[in-house]
């Protein structure tokens, strides 16, 4: 299964711990760090959290692209 470096480069660049996030998006901090490090794929829900939490584009947090502005 892919790792999801960029969601873990965006936490660590936000300097926020896995717990931060999960709470912030509602999930579980185990469950957060099961998508982190890909030993769960994430759901699409979870990811529009993310994109939206983060200010970037799913895209860029699946590695599509390299711009992280979102579309809108």
């Amino acid at each position: 299964m892919k790792r999801y470096d960029r969601i873990r480069n965006l936490r660590e660049d936000a300097d926020l711990t896995q717990e931060q996030v999960g709470r912030a998006i509602n999930l579980p901090q185990r469950t957060y760090a099961y998508y982190e490090s890909g030993q769960r794929m994430i759901p699409p829900s979870v990811l529009c959290a993310l994109a939206d939490f983060y200010g970037v584009s799913v895209d860029y947090i699946l590695g599509r692209t390299q711009n992280k502005k979102m579309n809108g």
